[in-house]
């Protein structure tokens, strides 16, 4: 079988139907499979039911399989920061479990494991344990939770080796280990893939490669409260103890365009980038956004 693909759409190709339950990873936009959530856009599978923390943000990851009306039920945690979400839960138009999140974790991880249900303290007397068997265990009522096992998993790594064995980096290892362990079959995103798991040895080509020129910002947030006009000579950093990098920026058609004089290393879509000013006395920070690619 066939482990190293070139996209979304080849990997995925044959292996969709509709109603399939599918497992994602992603926490917030930090480290979702987005290139495979588009892959699945593309190909217009609809009926899903979705089991992940969130549904992405609106028109962006997950939120836009909800905008082609192709998840038909969410199991999940978090419903926030997605309008759309809460409108199709709220007209009817969308199936919504809701999950305790640590409760939605494990059923991942047991559902990987082999286990068909667990018994959780968590839930119990609330909505979340309405319908589901319960036991009492040393004085103390416990809810019957099941493991999920998806048709299909989606998820995000830092680096994969052709064996599938994977490291995620930092924070956006979130629910990416979980969803892998409970797909029948799980495919990723992998920022870089390792030709020979002993040598370490990557076929990502040479380091200009791995070098990032432009970035697209969305749902910019400006200090000053408004966009400056035209553009604008900044400096770019995208993580906390990142670099600084010479840019020019403009916001226009509701999205931050940034052309990179020095190029970045290590960006991933859903990482936030701030904007500073130079000034001798201090950089001032202009504003921030997501970053969409």
């Amino acid at each position: 079988m066939k482990k190293v693909y070139a996209g979304a759409d080849a990997a995925l190709d044959g292996l969709l139907r509709d109603g399939m339950l599918i497992a994602a990873g992603g926490f917030g936009l930090c480290g979702i499979p987005e290139l495979l959530i588009d892959g699945i856009l593309r190909a217009g599978t609809k009926d899903l039911t979705v089991a992940s923390n969130n549904c992405g943000v609106d028109h962006f990851g997950l939120g836009k399989l909800l905008d082609s009306r192709q998840i038909r039920k969410m199991i999940s945690s978090y419903v926030g920061e997605n309008a759309e979400f809460m409108r199709q839960y709220l007209s009817g138009e969308l199936e919504l479990e809701f999950n305790p999140q640590g409760t939605l974790a494990e059923r991942m991880r047991a559902g990987g494991a082999g286990i068909p249900g667990f018994y959780t303290r968590t839930g119990v007397g609330t909505l979340v344990a309405e319908g589901k068997p319960t036991m009492d265990f040393d004085g103390e009522t416990y809810v019957l939770e099941r493991g999920i096992v998806a048709d299909l998993a989606l998820v995000h790594a830092w680096r994969g080796d052709i064996s599938g064995n994977l490291i995620y980096r930092m924070t956006a290892r979130n629910f990416n280990p979980l969803a892998a362990m409970c797909g029948a079959i799980t495919f990723v995103q992998a920022e870089n893939i390792v030709a020979d798991a002993e040598t370490g040895t990557l076929h990502v080509g040479g380091l200009e490669d791995l070098e990032i020129h432009a970035l697209t910002g969305e749902r910019p947030v400006f200090t000053s409260g408004v966009a400056p006009e035209g553009p604008v000579e900044c400096l770019i950093q995208v993580r906390a103890h990142g670099g600084l990098a010479d840019a020019v920026a403009e916001f226009r058609d509701g999205v931050l365009d940034v052309q990179l004089r020095t190029p970045l290393r290590g960006v991933a879509p859903g990482q936030t980038m701030v904007l500073y000013r130079r000034d001798p006395d201090g950089d001032e920070v202009i504003g921030s956004a997501t970053i969409a690619r």
